[in-house]
Order: structure tokens, then C-alpha cells, then sequence
């Protein structure tokens, strides 16, 4: 019985620590030090749709619609944003390869270089943080924080297909 109570607040712990993790990137923590770096006028969402474009990519071709639907936002706000960051030189668009009649959205030299820098704030942040840590525990914690958002995807991507079956059947 004592280890079912140790785990529970162990548990219960991990939740918590969650939560304020949650709070802090609510509050865009990193992505305002990018901003605050770089400057020029950007905006969190210049950021958020430079990086769902690389994300996107690396899988397929990068639309407005599938950016929109990646940030879950309106496709007209996904496009206004698009053409703002086109204006600005971070992206392009480009011919469909797999389809002429569609437009592709692609990262240019500068917004690779915003990407860059956006990953080394991340990475010095995050260094600075653990600067006291001994090596195996920063190890061990990459190791394990690894695992652990593993299977919350999992568990999210499950809830997702869960979610998509209540609603078919509901039509």
C-alpha cells in the first residue's frame, strides 16, 4: 500500500510540474527571447508559422491549409500570416511538384536563419538551466523527457482517433 501512495504523489508531482511548465510556454518564454533577439517587427505568430513549416516539410509539401490546420487556426488567418512572412523574405511559395495547381509554401535562407537563431536561444536556455546539473543527470533527463513526450503523443494521437470515431458515429 505504501508504494501505490509514493507513486500517487509522485504522480501527483509530475502533474503539478506540468502544469507550470504549461503556464510558462503559455506564456511564450522562448519565442519572446527570439523576438526580443532578432527584432524587426516579428510576432509569436511569424515564429509559430516559420517553424510549423519546417515541421511540416520534413513529412510533406507545406500548404496555408495544412499550416492553418497544423496551429489550428482559420485558414484566412494562416494566409494573411503567410503573406506577411512572403513580404518579409522568410518564406516563398513555390509550385506543387505533386500537384501544378497548388501553391507550396517554402523557408528561405532568412527564415532559415530565423530558425536558427530560434534554436539557439532554445538550446542556450535550456543549457543555462541545467549548467549545474551534473552530466548524467542532464543525460538521463534528455533520455527520459524523450520518453515521457513520447507517450503523451501517443496518448494525445490516441484520444485524437478516439474523438474522430465518437463524431463518425454521431452523423
Amino acid at each position: 500500500m505504501r508504494k501505490l501512495h509514493a507513486a500517487a504523489e509522485t504522480i501527483a508531482r509530475i502533474g503539478n510540474a506540468m502544469a507550470r511548465m504549461r503556464l510558462m510556454i503559455g506564456r511564450r518564454f522562448i519565442g519572446n527571447l527570439v523576438i526580443s533577439r532578432v527584432g524587426g517587427g516579428m510576432e509569436l505568430s511569424h515564429l509559430d508559422v516559420v517553424g510549423t513549416v519546417r515541421r511540416l516539410q520534413a513529412n510533406q509539401e507545406a500548404t496555408v491549409g495544412a499550416i492553418a490546420e497544423e496551429l489550428r487556426v482559420d485558414p484566412s488567418r494562416s494566409s494573411r500570416i503567410v503573406a506577411d512572412l512572403v513580404r518579409r523574405g522568410l518564406l516563398k511559395r513555390e509550385v506543387s511538384q505533386e500537384d501544378a495547381r497548388r501553391a507550396i509554401i517554402v523557408i528561405t535562407p532568412v527564415g532559415h536563419d530565423l530558425l536558427k537563431k530560434a534554436d539557439e536561444v532554445k538550446r542556450d536556455t535550456i543549457r543555462d538551466i541545467v549548467a549545474d546539473w551534473p552530466a548524467e543527470d542532464v543525460e538521463r533527463f534528455a533520455e527520459l523527457y524523450d520518453r515521457f513526450i513520447c507517450g503523451f503523443d501517443r496518448r494525445r494521437q490516441q484520444f485524437e482517433m478516439e474523438s474522430q470515431v465518437r463524431t463518425d458515429g454521431e452523423e
